[in-house]
């Protein structure tokens, strides 16, 4: 057996506050929208990942999710120019990431990331 994908499925009653952080603010595709479920990615290829954290380095809360993106600064204007509140970095970190902290409407944690 092979994993092919791993999907992060966040329970809400409000799934249109996902379109603007996830589509609109960090550009992320509709792949799929049945009205009780809607999922955004790319249609690239990943790799697939999971990761088991007691803390989020640093001394930082563990995110609920990590985002890799290719312009850490862009990510941080286009989160800012939202309104979406940095709750840390941008920073870089000794493992050779630079990185920010955001919630997303949903309250989860959000690691914005780019590797050095």
């Amino acid at each position: 057996m092979k994993v092919l994908r791993i999907v992060s499925n966040i329970d809400t009653t409000e799934i249109e506050k996902a379109k603007r952080f996830y589509q609109d603010v960090l550009g992320l595709e509709e792949l799929m929208n049945h009205g009780w479920m809607v999922t955004y990615g790319s249609e690239g290829t990943s790799k697939v990942q999971v990761s088991f954290a007691s803390q989020g380095g640093s001394g930082t809360p563990t995110p609920d999710l990590s985002i890799e993106v290719d312009d850490l600064d862009e990510a941080y204007r286009v989160m800012k120019e939202a309104g979406f509140e940095i709750e840390y970095g941008p920073v870089e970190e000794p493992w050779g990431v630079r990185r920010f902290f955001v919630r997303d409407p949903f309250d989860k944690l959000i690691n914005i990331l780019t590797h050095m």
